[in-house]
């Protein structure tokens, strides 16, 4: 299931993980929530930065990320940062949990979106940038910026 299209309603992304990791291999997983944590994401309340996935017991779940309590919620509201687990088919865990314990990578939520009814993940397989890195990328969209800007600028004039 790698390279999956996001077909559904964007909820939330994960800019910090594109410029603190390179993106080796994207994939799609599912979410197992509550039903009040999908109305609070319907509301668009929730948090990917600093999250990350790990494998525990051949199971595959998202720390770190927090979806606030729904507003309208009582006492069925539930922990906004309890690690919720990710549905996957089981060679797909087990190949990821390989790649992390072996090569240094690291499974980075990059977005979270709609499908149709159901909330799906986009996770990467990442490798760490180095500062050097981060500064190149920096370098090159300021320039890409520049340069639309006076292409922009000149297309009027």
């Amino acid at each position: 299931m790698a390279e999956k299209k996001n077909s559904g309603r964007m909820i939330a992304q994960n800019k910090k993980a594109y410029h603190d990791y390179f993106v080796d291999e994207k994939y799609e997983a599912g979410i197992a929530l509550f039903g009040t944590e999908v109305k609070s994401l319907r509301a668009g309340t929730v948090n990917l930065k600093d999250s990350y996935c790990e494998v525990r017991d051949g199971e595959l779940y998202a720390v770190g990320f927090h979806i606030s309590p729904y507003d309208h919620g009582n006492i069925f509201n539930h922990e906004p940062m309890r690690d919720k687990k990710l549905l996957m088919h089981k060679k797909e865990i087990l190949k990821l949990h390989g790649l992390v314990s072996q090569k240094g990578f690291t499974l980075v939520p990059l977005s979270l979106y709609f499908s149709g009814s159901r909330v799906k993940m986009e996770i990467g397989l990442c490798r760490g940038k180095k500062l050097y890195d981060k500064r190149e990328d920096m370098a090159k969209s300021d320039a890409k910026r520049t340069m639309e800007r006076t292409f922009k600028s000149n297309q009027y004039t």
